[in-house]
C-alpha cells in the first residue's frame, strides 16, 4: 500500500531521514518526537514534563497535519531516559488524553542526543 508522507512546514529539517509522519489508508504513523528545535538544538533540558509537552504538541500538529487529532491515537511507544521522570511525564501526558487513553508501552532507553528525556512515536486511526 502507498503511503502519503506527512511533514508539517513549520517544523525544523529533521536530524536523519525521515518524515514527521506516514499516512497509509486510514492509519497514521508519527515518527518518534524528540523535543528538538531548530538544528536539533534540544528543548528544555534537564525537564522532563516540558519536554513531553513539548513532544505532545508537536505530534498533534502533525496528526492535524494528516487530518487526525490526539483523540485517533490508539497506540503510543514511549522512550523514557530515566525512569525517575514517570512521574512527570504521566502528569503532563494525562493532560493530553483526557478521556479514554491509547494502549502503550513504556521503557528506559538511552536517546539520540544526551539531553533527550522523553521520546514518542504515535499509531492513530481516522474514523
Amino acid at each position: 500500500m502507498p503511503f502519503e508522507a506527512i511533514n508539517p512546514p513549520q517544523f525544523p529539517t529533521p536530524i536523519a531521514p525521515y518524515s514527521a509522519a506516514a499516512k497509509a489508508g486510514n492509519t497514521v504513523y508519527v515518527s518518534g518526537v524528540l523535543a528538538l528545535g531548530e538544528g536539533g538544538t534540544v528543548l528544555h533540558p534537564g525537564d522532563a514534563a516540558a519536554q513531553t509537552r513539548t513532544v505532545l504538541d508537536t505530534i498533534k500538529t502533525t496528526l492535524e497535519a494528516a487530518g487526525a487529532t490526539l483523540a485517533d491515537v490508539a497506540f503510543n511507544h514511549i522512550f523514557l531516559k530515566d525512569l525517575a521522570d514517570y512521574a512527570a511525564f504521566n502528569s503532563v501526558y494525562a493532560e493530553y488524553f483526557p478521556g479514554p487513553k491509547p494502549a502503550r508501552y513504556c521503557i528506559k532507553t538511552d536517546l539520540v542526543k544526551p539531553e533527550c528525556l522523553v521520546e514518542i512515536a504515535s499509531i492513530a486511526h481516522l474514523a
